[in-house]
């Protein structure tokens, strides 16, 4: 039955103040959240829903949903004084409603449905409405908040296991389907634990149409998908990885948007949030709209999303999309296919100026969060302060190192010595930024190859060299991030519509693969000497980096206390170097701590089997040495004892 249509003029109240007005064409509001979008109230003893929406070249808007049968035009909604917002009360409406933003534009008779830009709640894709809803939420995780500074700062280990959430677990016997969030949060907590990772990242669980661009094109930026379940089934999940210890990274998308009718693109008849020339408009890599950082209410509308996420769902970091996107005008453009800016050169200079006035704002506002760039060219500065000339973010994804090793590591091991320098290179520019080592999901889909199957060899060599890969991460100075899969030793490459190939570690190989990515996250959480330098060049030092012919590397990593130290050895080739000489700084004895090719991970068993005495024989440059056994295809590390050396 078609409910009765109610009177189509909403009352004329306002939650946006004066100042809200100012502050929003300005461009410097943070949290528009709390004033436009639909908001529960009470008002002359009537509860209904307070709706505001941003459309300054429409003629007349209305809200339009069940409350009013769905009626052509609904709920009239007034404009607020040249602010280009509209806005109304409308009694009776409830939470749970389903509603929709009826635009008649000004220009060319356009009329269009478009759902709230700032919904809490939306339908479930292919769906397209929002849904009156509110955020209220118990959290239970006071005690994580007051000392989150401490696990985010840069001399904590910070091992990030990177998931889509629709992908981990699937339920088969249901039809395929993924869990729910409040499904998901006690395996994954559970699981996030027992591995050893102190962060997890999302990839963006922001509203999207299409469940195939994994998150990345983002059409609703203050609402969790509701794939998964409501608002408040999602901060149930952070809630619990909060009360485990464990922080939360979201991903998010300010580079760029889809251009599905019912979402903000051509919003009121004309380009509202994306700009008006192609030519900077649509996205050539992936068909979609560029914001328009130069407008004031736009750079607005995104400073809230961001600030959004930090304030009520409690997330410990932003991940940025695709920055360097942002950052170049020709990105992916050919030759006269782009707009100079007002010097003449490539640089987006509006984009530049809204990314360092949003880290000065989250890390002002939030000093205990991070912000991370995923930026994949050679810009300066990218995780340096703003008031230096950089760009103010955290920490930078090094994606030249994850490249650079991914390239060595498919290479047979024979011709691996004339490709030395790929692993090597790196520590030339290593500390030019704060960096994160990425494997993510970006090198395990379209052809890719899983890890494990990107790695030479037979099946004994091609877990073994995983475990290599996944060791000289490890050892390397800077933050650590894992693609879900990679720690399981997937033969298959990720799949959004497929669960992960649990059933894998019933192979003790597969096994030995998550038992290695377990131990060298207790490694690096436990010693400082792997991870409290991760930013700094002297928590770092080759012992070797020359030995291309028999591809072998030693190194060593220090921590704030200079002489506690850590060894690390790799022999990127399958045959074992029995009495290999390491030069050490110290006559003290050191104990092997880790060794990949151990039996535990289903290894060939050599080593070194606890402590190895120092000589007094000088070697690399260093007064004394270590006489080790290097196995093949292996990583290994060694801690220096407190007690001095019986061959001293």
């Amino acid at each position: 039955m078609t409910p009765k249509k109610q009177k189509s003029v909403s009352k004329n109240i306002s939650l946006l103040t004066d100042d809200d007005l100012y502050l929003f064409n300005e461009g410097s509001h943070f949290h528009l959240y709390e004033k436009l979008g639909a908001h529960l109230m009470t008002q002359d003893q009537q509860e209904g829903v307070y709706f505001g929406v941003w459309a300054p070249d429409a003629e007349k808007v209305f809200v339009k949903g069940e409350f009013n049968g769905w009626g052509e035009t609904g709920h009239a909604l007034k404009p607020r004084g040249t602010s280009g917002i509209w806005e109304g009360f409308c009694p009776g409406v409830t939470k749970g409603t389903i509603y929709k933003y009826t635009i008649h534009s000004r220009y060319n008779h356009y009329r269009v449905d478009k759902a709230d830009p700032f919904a809490f709640y939306n339908q479930t894709p292919p769906k397209t409405a929002s849904i009156v809803w509110d955020l209220t939420y118990d959290w239970g995780d006071e005690k994580w908040m007051a000392e989150r500074g401490a696990r985010n700062r840069y001399n904590s280990p910070m091992s990030i296991y990177e998931m889509h959430m629709g992908s981990w677990i699937r339920m088969q016997e249901e039809g395929n389907r993924s869990l729910t969030y409040r499904e998901l949060a006690p395996r994954l907590v559970e699981y996030v634990v027992k591995m050893g990772f102190t962060h997890v990242e999302f990839l963006p669980i922001m509203e999207h149409p299409f469940y195939g661009s994994w998150g990345y094109q983002i059409s609703s930026f203050f609402a969790p998908t509701s794939r998964y379940g409501t608002p408040q089934d999602f901060m149930y999940l952070v809630d619990q990885l909060h009360q485990r210890g464990i922080g939360v990274i979201l991903d998010w998308v300010p580079s760029h948007f889809p251009s599905d009718e019912h979402g903000l693109g051509y919003f009121d008849g004309t380009y509202l949030y994306e700009h008006s020339d192609p030519l900077q408009r649509i996205h050539p890599d992936w068909d979609s709209l560029i914001f328009n950082y130069g407008r004031d209410e736009v750079r607005g509308f995104l400073f809230s999303s961001a600030f959004f996420w930090l304030d009520k769902y409690h997330v410990d970091g932003l991940r940025m999309d695709a920055v360097a996107s942002m950052l170049y005008l020709d990105y992916g453009r050919k030759q006269g296919d782009w707009i100079p800016n007002k010097y003449g050169g490539n640089e987006d200079l509006e984009a530049i100026s809204f990314l360092r006035r949003l880290n000065e704002e989250i890390y002002g506002q939030y000093p205990d969060v991070q912000t991370f760039a995923e930026e994949s060219t050679a810009w300066p500065m990218v995780s340096r302060p703003t008031y230096v000339g950089g760009l103010g973010f955290g920490m930078k994804w090094d994606m030249g190192w994850m490249h650079d090793t991914l390239e060595y590591m498919t290479k047979d091991p024979i011709h691996r010595k004339y490709h030395h320098d790929k692993v090597t290179f790196r520590m030339v520019y290593a500390f030019h930024e704060n960096f994160v080592l990425p494997l993510s999901h970006d090198e395990v889909v379209h052809g890719k190859g899983s890890l494990l199957r990107k790695m030479p060899g037979d099946r004994w060599q091609k877990f073994a060299n995983l475990r290599l890969l996944l060791g000289y991460m490890y050892a390397q100075p800077g933050k650590k991030l894992l693609f879900m899969g990679g720690e399981l030793g997937q033969w298959n490459e990720w799949y959004h519509e497929v669960g992960l190939d649990w059933y894998l570690l019933d192979d003790p190989f597969h096994a030995g693969v998550q038992q290695w990515v377990r131990d060298l996250n207790a490694l690096y959480g436990k010693e400082p000497a792997m991870h409290e330098r991760d930013f700094a060049p002297d928590g770092f030092e080759w012992i070797d980096c020359n030995d291309s012919q028999q591809s072998t590397l030693s190194l060593i990593r220090r921590g704030d206390s200079f002489e506690k130290m850590i060894i690390a050895a790799f022999n990127f080739t399958p045959v074992p170097r029995h009495d290999f000489v390491v030069g050490t700084p110290t006559d003290v004895a050191w104990r092997e701590l880790l060794n990949s090719d151990a039996r535990d991970y289903n290894g060939s068993g050599q080593g070194n089997f606890g402590l190895v005495e120092a000589r007094d024989e000088p070697f690399h440059g260093r007064p004394f040495s270590i006489h080790i056994t290097l196995p093949p295809l292996a990583a290994v590390f060694f801690k220096a004892e407190d007690h001095p050396s019986s061959l001293k």
